[in-house]
């Protein structure tokens, strides 16, 4: 297994909605898409398994999935 930097979006952040909080996790590696992750406050999490070309459109996928499913959808 190689050890290599992860490269954070500065797009990842918390976002609380309805009483749910969760974290916003997106990174890469450094020859690689862009990974979303969400974590919950009991540090369960959803991984997207597609990877996106850039940053924004894994963050906007994150938002329309809390708009379309709601945040309650991504606690574990």
């Amino acid at each position: 297994m190689h050890d290599y930097p992860l490269v954070i979006s500065p797009l990842s952040r918390s976002i609380t909605q309805d009483g749910y909080s969760v974290r916003l996790e997106i990174y890469r590696g450094p020859d690689t898409g862009w990974t979303l992750e969400i974590v919950d406050a009991c540090n369960n999490s959803a991984v997207w398994n597609e990877l996106f070309a850039i940053e924004q459109a894994a963050f906007d996928e994150a938002l329309r999935t809390i708009r379309d499913e709601g945040i309650a959808s991504l606690v574990g």
